[in-house]
């Protein structure tokens, strides 16, 4: 990775993880995928992350990794052009050796800076040859490691691993989703541990996003000093209400800087936690997480509908009005008027 980007990366941004445009039937809806990928660029996103659990892991039985890959790197290259600045493209990457080998060299040949390490379907590796995974991809593209939450397909990673990981050259960052402030931790003590500064950390914790962002992790015994900060967000919740997204990771950037946690940031973490619940239902172990999503995009007529590539993958009994709920209890989390004052160029 060139030092601008891993730069970039270090210096904490917004990444949402890009969700899949479909038609009513089922096939990829292009004008809408394109659409979704200028929305993210205009909100102030500094970059996106594509083919991974948003997205859809199904698209690589349905033939849709490459196009929508390059879907996106094309429409996102010609977005930014307008506006040159920095942007962050994350292509996942998962599967056993042989698959993952063949995603990372896809992304890699499309332009895609980093790949974000499923190992979800690793189930029963040892940890030497989780390590030994990563190791292999990071020699095809720098690596964007994932704890993903076992709730939706993930595995326990333990200190022990991370605490390896950190030891591969090509790392370049760490996407910490396991939705458990112990596992979080573990992976925050790890790679400092490892001494890697210029590994970028970045919450995947939708669950707690504020809180992450706002918490200097102790690090090291007995020297309660040293910490280490969480530097942005790569997270499916950011898919939705991006421009609140980046103006929200600068105020708590600005707070950290200042050394003042006021009560009105954690207010709004703790709204933005209610919501996400019902926009990822939680209430149903996450059934409709994908279709959370969808369903606030369609909202605002980004998406034309809630539909996944399977289609028993739907919003669940009651999920519609708690989504209701929320948008009218917490309004000053959406983007609305944003969205729809931009719609038309988007989907032009």
């Amino acid at each position: 990775m060139d030092a601008a980007t891993r730069a970039h990366l270090r210096g904490g941004t917004v990444i949402p993880a890009h969700p899949l445009a479909l038609t009513a039937g089922r096939r990829l809806d292009e004008p809408r995928q394109r659409a979704l990928t200028r929305y993210y660029v205009d909100a102030g996103a500094g970059g996106i992350a594509i083919g991974v659990h948003t997205t859809q892991f199904a698209i690589r039985d349905h033939g849709l990794l490459r196009p929508v890959l390059a879907l996106a790197m094309e429409t996102g290259r010609a977005w930014i052009a307008r506006e040159p600045r920095p942007f962050a493209f994350v292509a996942g990457v998962s599967g056993p050796r042989t698959q993952a080998i063949a995603e990372a060299t896809l992304a890699r040949d499309l332009g895609y800076d980093a790949g974000l390490v499923s190992l979800g379907a690793l189930d029963s590796a040892s940890e030497d040859e989780l390590v030994a995974h990563c190791a292999a991809v990071s020699e095809i593209i720098p690596v964007f490691g994932f704890y993903l939450q076992p709730a939706v397909g993930g595995r326990v990673l333990r200190y022990s691993f991370w605490r390896r990981f950190a030891e591969i050259d090509n790392v370049c960052a760490v996407k910490i989703a396991p939705f458990n402030r112990y596992a979080t931790i573990d992976v925050v003590r790890a790679i400092a541990g490892a001494g890697r500064d210029d590994i970028a950390l970045y919450t995947g914790n939708d669950d707690s996003i504020v809180a992450d962002l706002l918490t200097p992790f102790p690090v090291a015994a007995g020297d309660t000093g040293r910490a280490r900060w969480l530097d942005g967000g790569l997270l499916g919740q950011w898919a939705v209400w991006t421009r609140k997204a980046v103006e929200l990771l600068a105020r708590t950037r600005r707070a950290r800087d200042i050394g003042v946690i006021d009560a009105a940031l954690l207010h709004e973490g703790a709204a933005l936690t209610a919501a996400n619940a019902a926009i990822f239902d939680a209430a149903n172990g996450f059934a409709g997480c994908i279709a959370g999503i969808h369903e606030i995009l369609r909202r605002q007529g980004l998406l034309a509908g809630t539909w996944c590539l399977d289609p028993h993958e739907s919003l669940s009994p009651g999920q519609a009005a708690e989504i209701d709920r929320v948008c009218a209890q917490f309004p000053w989390l959406t983007d609305d008027d944003f969205v729809h004052a931009n719609l038309s160029m988007w989907t032009q």
